[in-house]
């Protein structure tokens, strides 16, 4: 099995890069493939926000994977899910993508601009381990919510448990790879 572990930043993955004694020095690829238990793992940091992550998963689409895990911290509107815990992402949206119509804000899907704004995780059923974690919904962001009223305003246009700032960057990029 090959598998491919993405995070924003070094920080993020350090305990697994620790855990699989992996030297880590850079953004992209830099490291070589670790085996563990017949596993072909390999670490991708893309640096922070969705560009980032778009462009260097974008280096990677020559690549194969059985597996594509994207790891790291995010903010949490649940007030249910504890500080550290794991979630999957089982469906994740460019919030952002709209208009503005003076205090109104249109979504994307209200817009008409065809394509799509929402991503799905289809790993789901593939990989037994992942089934102990709590499915959440995500957002990705550029700016990370910190204002009551923004906060509000975002739940109740989306309702999610979670935001990060790279997640439907890492979805679309595995599903223009048709590999999650």
């Amino acid at each position: 099995m090959n598998i491919l572990i993405v995070a924003a930043t070094q920080f993020e993955v350090q305990p697994l890069l620790d855990f699989l004694e992996i030297k880590y020095s850079a953004l992209g690829m830099q490291n070589p493939i670790k085996i563990f238990h017949n596993k072909k793992i390999q670490v991708l940091v893309t640096g922070v926000g969705m560009v980032n992550t778009a462009f260097m998963m974008g280096n990677c689409a020559n690549l194969t994977f059985d597996l594509m895990l994207n790891v790291g911290v995010a903010g949490a509107f649940d007030k249910n899910l504890q500080m550290g815990q794991l979630v999957e992402v089982t469906t994740d949206c460019l919030s952002e993508l709209g208009a503005e119509d003076d205090e109104d804000f249109l979504t994307y899907d209200q817009l008409n601009l065809g394509g799509t704004h929402v991503f799905s995780n289809h790993m789901n059923d593939k990989f037994e381990k992942l089934n102990d974690l709590q499915k959440v919904n995500g957002i990705t962001v550029n700016t990370i919510h910190g204002n009551d009223v923004s906060i509000e305003k975002i739940k109740q246009l989306y309702n999610p448990a979670i935001e990060s700032m790279e997640g439907a960057a890492f979805f679309a990029a595995c599903l223009n790879k048709n590999q999650y």
